[in-house]
């Protein structure tokens, strides 16, 4: 494989055309992203994950950090979101995902990670690693099936029970 940029966006799951939804952009402060990360936050503290096992960005540090933010709006509603924090071409993290339980089983989150995966190609990173909690079970299977593999913990993050540590190469398979 020569790694041209067809080959590697035929290795990324590709969705067929849905006129219900669209990714969008946004500020992680605005106000339709503010609900949607106030509601990930509350399903993650309906999990016994003690304080120093929660790395998610807060709002703040989503922007500190420059973390590319999108929503998903399906038909008109505000129904996931996820974020990737770059690392100068080193890989892609995958950020604050979530898909609102109504609107699961639509490939929405598949069709996030495609979009976050798109947005890191175009920033010539062909890596894309994050970490999630054990009792995520069906944010594991979701990025497993993406084609994520298990790996050690990665940049600040240190060996935690309750951490799955994930990544996938979207250059070459």
């Amino acid at each position: 494989m020569n790694g041209n940029a067809s080959e590697r966006s035929r290795l990324i799951p590709e969705l067929g055309p849905n006129p219900a939804f669209e990714i969008v952009a946004a500020s992680p402060t605005a106000g339709d992203a503010m609900h949607l990360l106030a509601e990930l936050d509350a399903h993650l503290m309906g999990h016994p994950y003690p304080p120093e096992s929660r790395h998610a960005f807060s709002v703040d540090q989503l922007v500190q950090q420059q973390v590319a933010f999108f929503v998903t709006n399906y038909d008109g509603q505000p129904a996931g979101c996820g974020g990737i924090k770059l690392f100068e071409g080193e890989y892609g993290e995958i950020k604050r995902m979530f898909v609102r339980p109504m609107f699961r089983g639509l490939g929405l989150a598949k069709a996030m990670l495609n979009h976050l995966a798109k947005h890191a190609l175009r920033k010539q990173t062909t890596v894309l690693r994050l970490e999630t909690g054990i009792y995520e079970t069906e944010a594991i299977a979701l990025y497993e099936g993406f084609g994520f593999k298990r790996r050690a913990p990665f940049g600040e993050y240190t060996v935690d029970p309750l951490s799955v540590y994930l990544e996938k190469n979207i250059e070459v398979e």
